[in-house]
């Protein structure tokens, strides 16, 4: 596919077909993916693939209490899980949410399903001092998880990242026998979409880009020299 193609066509894919990913697709997935820049070229990324079926539905009962958190302060017209604004949603009404979510009810029946981790030794934080939550980290592995969704449209296959499985790190770090300075950074699942989207919904971009500063006027590409 042309380039262009694939960022405007890649969606969350979170139902798949019966049809099954090779270990040989998957393979050349991972292999392109893995030329996704990182800070210093240090390639910080661990990739687990779950095969074992006990292990997956494991994970799926670990995301259970995300899950309702999630729902529940999203039907509340929050942003879950959002640094800033303090939720308003009662532990009861957290605990009454049920954990059924897309993919995750059928984590067991996904074709391929990822953790992607990454070593915190690896990886630059030029924010960790900054009294806010950290981004910077991500930098240097998330464009590496991106890629492999990427590379899996590429092969006419459909993917979604979810990041879930973070919110109950401890757990999830047992269960996977992951090391101390090992973060799980992503869970991705891939397969053959069941329908695949063409066109997706997107702000314009004058709607997010500014000249100059935050408040600046609208990028609309229309400069001077046009």
């Amino acid at each position: 596919m042309e380039h262009y193609d694939v960022m405007r066509t890649t969606f969350a894919a979170r139902q798949y077909t019966n049809t099954q990913v090779s270990d040989a697709t998957l393979y050349r997935i991972l292999d392109n993916a893995r030329f996704a820049p990182s800070g210093g070229n240090r390639q910080g990324w661990r990739v687990l693939v779950i095969k074992d079926q006990a292990r997956r539905q494991a994970l799926r009962e670990i995301m259970a209490p995300t899950i309702k958190q999630y729902k529940a302060q999203a039907m509340a017209g929050e942003t879950p899980f959002n640094t800033i604004t303090p939720s308003q949603v009662s532990a009861a009404t957290i605990d009454a949410t049920p954990a059924n979510f897309p993919l995750v009810d059928e984590l067991e029946q996904a074709p391929v399903l990822l953790v992607v981790c990454v070593d915190l030794k690896l990886v630059s934080s030029m924010d960790k001092d900054l009294d806010r939550v950290g981004l910077i980290s991500g930098a240097s592995i998330y464009p590496f998880a991106w890629n492999i969704i990427t590379a899996a449209r590429n092969e006419g296959l459909g993917g979604v990242l979810t990041t879930f499985l973070a919110n109950r790190e401890p757990q999830a770090k047992q269960l996977l026998e992951l090391p101390a300075d090992v973060a799980v950074a992503a869970m991705i699942a891939i397969g053959e979409p069941v329908k695949q989207l063409t066109k997706l919904k997107r702000g314009p971009v004058d709607g997010f880009t500014t000249i100059d500063s935050y408040s600046g006027p609208a990028f609309t590409g229309k400069g001077a020299s046009d």
